[in-house]
């Protein structure tokens, strides 16, 4: 059991064990899994919160469901000012970060100490990144040429969050440059756009601030 714990844990698969605290007896659970709707749920509950769940005493046995979650990721697209704040905050989060941008200039290592750049083009360092339900995309740049391919891969992706930086007139011309591309209104409302909760944010960090509130939200919120 604990070999099967591990090996999902490398996979960056999310898995439960679940304890009957009377008897001792474990089973492994993903997600969707489960004996009845209320252990599914207990399941789900404790994946999203990342905290381990008890059964109602009124539900007969008592179980105790462990969850065992991959990583947190934030993946910002473009080396901009609003990601300095916002790789330091997300990482304070407990996520990992790795900022994508092909422009060297922009993605330097002195302007991101300590975080994980990638130089690759867009699609192609998210398709390498192999999105799961455990990440979230953020893109910043405001260019098409960058910000549209980081966005399709995301959207055919598990991605539990995906955001954009960007004005109400920006992201309905970017929702159509999509719809062109193929992807339907259902996909497309899986973006965030303008990213950021609206607490009338201006400068960098606190624009940074709105942006992982909001992804924070998506991450938690039942």
């Amino acid at each position: 059991m604990l070999d099967e714990v591990l090996a999902s844990v490398e996979a960056k698969k999310p898995i439960v064990l679940a304890t009957e605290l009377s008897s001792g007896e474990q089973r492994l659970l993903r997600p969707g899994e489960g004996t009845d709707d209320a252990e599914r749920a207990h399941v789900t509950g404790a994946l999203r919160r990342d905290q381990p769940v008890t059964s109602a005493e009124d539900s007969g046995a008592r179980w105790f469901y462990q969850p065992f979650n991959p990583p947190l990721r934030m993946i910002l697209v473009g080396a901009v000012h609003i990601a300095q704040p916002l790789s330091a905050m997300a990482a304070l989060a407990g996520y990992e970060v790795t900022i994508v941008d092909p422009r060297s200039a922009f993605a330097a290592a002195e302007r991101f100490p300590g975080v994980t750049l990638n130089l690759s083009w867009p699609d192609e360092a998210l398709e390498a990144l192999d999105l799961d339900a455990r990440s979230a995309v953020v893109t910043l740049t405001h260019d098409p040429k960058l910000d549209d391919p980081a966005l399709t891969a995301a959207l055919r992706s598990d991605a539990f969050f995906i955001g954009c930086l960007g004005s109400k007139k920006t992201h309905a011309t970017r929702r159509k440059r999509l719809a062109k591309a193929g992807f339907s209104d259902e996909k497309l409302d899986r973006m965030k756009g303008p990213v950021g909760l609206p607490i009338g944010s201006r400068s960098p960090a606190e624009i940074a601030v709105s942006v992982l509130a909001q992804v924070t939200e998506s991450l938690r919120k039942p």
